[in-house]
């Protein structure tokens, strides 16, 4: 179990790590190239562009967690038809989405909050991040579904090779051609279009079961893998939810210092959720193809190996975030007091990690089995419920830190919340002998 585990997880891990590390990366250009201000500027675009991810991820995750239980059932059609309609409303989305976004960019970054010296940047940004939608969500999605249908590596490779192109382009663009905000967004577009160039070569050489066709969408079956996936847009839009309600309350108590202090923060540790949520994912398909074998202990174990693998990665980063928090801000900003007010509010958040990463291993666990109630009950916990109450109450109390530390509540009772509803091995026993 713990070689399959290993096999399955520790490739998405990395991907995901690399997928992040140059997103930390963009940051460090977009600081040192363009300044502090379009640090804050991209910042203010996150929430939209995780919304993207999370309608992505919806889809693909749930269509993922379907093939891969018709696989181990040994319904093959079954799965093959499933990727091919995901795949199809996938590409259709991402193309409205980028018409939309093109169009409407400074409406939408007003709704996010940006304020007048933001608007101009962080709208330049998401316009040119839009042209680029449909090799952005299409690369999220047949990189699951590469996953799923057993090439791992395959799907590691991808995000890797993207990552190097963006890193290099990254450079070229900002630092060479003096292109500016619009250089790290274009940057990314082109990286993930050599990431999708490497997965493609998984369906047109026939490596697995899966490949493209044309297929009639229909309702039924969008639903089906719709309502699986359901809790990982959520996820995603608790995500969204969680940096905006951050975004207003850093700007009511500390303005634009605190908003740029807080999209550092972000850009470190969306390395760790990062490598939280692919350990996550990478476990999915192995829980969801032992739910099609009905394999219990196999599912319960898998669910185990990974929260005890999120914990001791959390608490290794928060070693590293103690002992090389400074450096690691100062490589973003060299404002003496951003690296001060962003040291402290850093080690706390960090800190919060340890329960994140067994908030995310539930909340796709129970996708994989097909109880996507519990894992939008999490969702709604640590995004719309939890989380703005302590904003509110831990912000007027003590101030900034008021605002750091309400991430460690929320997460606290929002696995002490789910514990207390749900529980693991009863609805695991439950759905297998169903």
């Amino acid at each position: 179990m713990k070689k399959e585990f290993l096999r399955y997880a520790i490739p998405s891990a990395l991907s995901m790590f690399v997928s992040s590390l140059y997103t930390v990366i963009d940051g460090m250009f977009v600081g040192q190239g363009v300044g502090d201000l379009a640090l804050a500027a991209v910042n203010i675009d996150l929430p939209f562009v995780v919304m993207l991810f999370g309608i992505t991820n919806m889809f693909a995750i749930g269509g993922g967690a379907l093939v891969s239980k018709n696989i181990g059932a040994k319904q093959i059609d079954k799965a093959v038809e499933i990727f091919r309609k995901v795949f199809k409303l996938l590409l259709i989305i991402s193309i409205v989405t980028s018409g939309v976004c093109v169009i409407f960019a400074n409406p939408i970054v007003k709704m996010l909050g940006a304020t007048e010296s933001l608007e101009g940047l962080s709208a330049e940004y998401l316009r040119y991040y839009a042209i680029f939608c449909i090799p952005n969500l299409i690369g999220i999605s047949l990189n699951s579904f590469v996953r799923n249908d057993g090439r791992p590596k395959l799907a590691m490779i991808s995000m890797i090779a993207g990552a190097i192109t963006n890193i290099i382009l990254d450079y070229i663009f900002i630092f060479q051609l003096r292109l500016g905000i619009k250089g790290a967004a274009i940057a990314t577009g082109l990286g993930q279009i050599v990431t999708v160039a490497i997965l493609l070569t998984h369906f047109f050489r026939k490596q697995g079961y899966l490949t493209f066709g044309n297929v009639e969408l229909d309702l039924k079956t969008v639903r089906e893998f719709a309502s699986i996936g359901l809790p990982s847009f959520f996820a995603q839009i608790s995500y969204s939810i969680i940096v905006l309600a951050n975004n207003m309350a850093i700007s009511r108590i500390a303005g634009e210092v605190g908003l740029s202090t807080y999209s550092i923060i972000n850009y470190i540790n969306t390395n760790l959720y990062m490598i939280l949520l692919g350990l996550t994912l990478g476990t999915q398909p192995l829980v969801s193809y032992n739910y099609g074998k009905k394999d219990s202990e196999k599912m319960l174990g898998f669910y185990k190996i990974n929260c005890i693998a999120s914990m001791i990665i959390s608490m290794v980063f928060l070693s590293l975030c103690v002992l090389f928090g400074k450096f690691m801000i100062g490589i973003f900003s060299k404002d003496l007091q951003i690296i001060e007010l962003g040291y402290g509010a850093l080690i706390i958040v960090i800190s919060s990690y340890i329960m994140v990463g067994l908030n995310l291993n539930t909340i796709v666990y129970y996708q994989a089995i097909e109880y996507p109630k519990f894992s939008n009950i999490i969702c709604a916990l640590r995004s719309i419920i939890i989380l703005p109450i302590c904003l509110v109450v831990l912000g007027n109390l003590f101030g900034m830190n008021g605002i750091w530390i309400s991430t460690i509540f929320t997460e606290f009772l929002t696995f002490v919340s789910i514990s207390l509803i749900a529980n693991i091995r009863k609805y695991t026993l439950k759905v297998v002998t169903l």
